[in-house]
């Protein structure tokens, strides 16, 4: 469920979230709560290598038409350089607010940077003239996604960006839920191995 304070984010975007496979090979739903942490969770955050997902141009094409519709898979190999250099910037300062730390400034610089340059337009529905391009560029994808980073690191949202609960779990997410009280990366994983663990220390109490 979205925010109500997030503004839409253009482009026709696909649904958060993304399979992971864990270091014992087991697959498992993670929703980072927002596109932009989606895309810093393609490898520059975590510190499992078969996050990384990145390795081409090709694979940075698909990824884009799972959260860009209108994508017009074209993906240069400067594009995927200017890819890996906006998603190291969202992780770093992700990670950095995560755990109440100032963020890097030069990071800070370059997601400002990408935010600048033109982002998808929105459009409406229903009409007879087609004004402006109907597919979204690489370029203007990096710059959604770092317009959505501007939003989540401001100060009246950048609280909402947390580490999971569980103590052998560092992974970030951006809490979107209205009582703003998520606590794990994901209820099937790190809130159900609390629950058994409490379960199983109550039992031993009695």
């Amino acid at each position: 469920m979205q925010n109500p304070d997030t503004p839409a984010i253009s482009g026709n975007s696909g649904p958060n979230g993304q399979w992971f496979t864990s270091s014992t090979s087991r697959q498992w739903w993670f929703d980072s709560g927002a596109r932009a942490l989606d895309f810093a969770y393609t490898g520059a955050m975590g510190d499992n290598p078969a996050w990384e997902k990145l390795h081409s141009p090709s694979d940075f094409a698909q990824w884009l038409e799972g959260r860009f519709e209108a994508s017009d898979g074209t993906v240069s190999e400067r594009d995927l350089t200017d890819a890996r250099g906006l998603r190291e910037a969202i992780a770093t300062i992700a990670s950095a607010l995560s755990v109440n730390e100032t963020p890097d400034l030069k990071q800070v610089d370059v997601i400002n940077l990408f935010a600048a340059t033109p982002d998808v337009p929105p459009r409406l529905a229903g009409g007879g003239m087609k004004a402006g391009r109907t597919t979204v560029r690489t370029s203007q994808a990096l710059s959604s996604m770092a317009r959505e980073a501007v939003f989540l690191f401001g100060a009246e949202q950048h609280e909402r960006i947390r580490e999971c609960a569980a103590d052998d779990c560092a992974l970030v997410f951006y809490d979107e839920s209205r009582s703003n009280n998520r606590r794990w990366c994901s209820m099937q994983r790190c809130g159900n191995r609390a629950k058994v663990r409490s379960h199983r220390a109550r039992n031993a109490a009695r």
